[in-house]
């Protein structure tokens, strides 16, 4: 028996050594350890030996099955090695130079909005966040705009339910901010808004909106003429000049649109500006009393300003841009260009 098992073992471990393919391992699996393999068959015949050489016998073959196992589990991980190997190596020439990965860039209008953040970051104020989907409450009453006002109108705004609408500006996060804290404020707030505006070359139902306000004690037009004018200079350039035209909002009073003069010609005139030298870039006023009484502050203790401006906007003269659309049709054609 002894001579047997030793006989197998040299058989089996050879033929393990010489196979080339998976398929001779489950050959040589079956040849010894199947139900009528030479192993199989001697474990069974132990009953016909002696008592004193049954137990020697058996400990010997069941060693050796382990040990022949052992060796296919080795030459199969082998074999599957250098399969996966050959396979990665089909079709490609590993002498060739290889390929730079692309390199992402910053949207235009993320790039936008962070140059606009960074400048009033640096004159000390904090920057804010609210919720796109808003109440009625927030978006609208909180920020002195009645009921029956044109802009409540549900075709104005992305309505999910009966007083829920998805923000139609940024406005409501000075609104949550002043009811949580008390003045000094300076704040900036920035994100997207939706209004229901079919897309055009100047308008999209989603946009991205910055809102800046200051409320404390005897905060006056001066503050807001001159913070601004610090904001337009240093986006544009220190000759850009700047001029008020009154206006009305619902939440500041007074109220005035500001333009800057044209960034292409100058001031002289041209397509852009319409020849009027002008181009208008934002919103702006002293907080209403009636929207500092909603947050629970005395409007003759104190007083604020706010304006708000569009990214996409202030990108579009910036950069040069006719179309507010090119922004978002991922066309790298043009997203490349920055």
């Amino acid at each position: 028996m002894k001579e047997k098992l030793e006989q197998i073992r040299k058989e089996a471990s050879a033929l393990i050594d010489k196979a080339s393919v998976m398929e001779e391992l489950e050959e040589i699996r079956i040849k010894y350890l199947g139900r009528r393999g030479e192993l199989t068959q001697l474990l069974r015949n132990l009953g016909g030996l002696e008592p004193s050489e049954r137990s020697q016998a058996g400990r010997m073959a069941n060693n050796l099955r382990e040990h022949i196992e052992s060796n296919l589990s080795q030459k199969l991980n082998l074999l599957r090695e250098a399969k996966r190997e050959v396979e990665l190596g089909q079709g490609v020439d590993i002498t060739l130079p290889g390929r730079n990965p692309q390199i992402g860039r910053m949207h235009p209008i993320t790039r936008q909005l962070k140059e606009i953040t960074d400048i009033f970051l640096k004159m000390g104020f904090i920057l804010a966040e609210g919720p796109e989907i808003e109440t009625e409450y927030y978006n609208f009453a909180a920020l002195n705009t009645p009921s029956d006002h044109p802009v409540r109108d549900t075709q104005d705004s992305f309505y999910l339910g009966k007083k829920i609408l998805l923000r139609t500006q940024t406005s409501p996060v000075q609104i949550r901010i002043m009811e949580k804290f008390k003045p000094p404020l300076k704040v900036i707030s920035a994100g997207r808004c939706f209004r229901r505006d079919a897309a055009d070359a100047s308008h999209t139902p989603m946009f991205h909106q910055v809102e800046v306000f200051q409320v404390d004690k005897n905060i006056t037009f001066g503050d807001l003429k001159g913070m601004l004018e610090i904001f337009v200079r240093s986006l544009f350039g220190r000759k850009t000049k700047l001029r008020f035209r009154p206006s009305f909002f619902p939440f500041t009073e007074p109220s005035a649109e500001v333009d800057i003069s044209c960034v292409i010609c100058r001031g002289k005139g041209c397509s852009v500006c319409r020849r009027k030298g002008w181009l208008e870039i934002l919103g702006s006023g002293m907080i209403d009393p009636n929207v500092l009484k909603t947050v629970g502050y005395n409007p003759e203790e104190v007083s604020g300003y706010a304006f708000g401006m569009g990214v996409e906007r202030i990108a579009m003269l910036k950069y040069g841009i006719n179309d507010i659309r090119l922004f978002f049709e991922n066309d790298l054609r043009f997203l490349e260009q920055f």
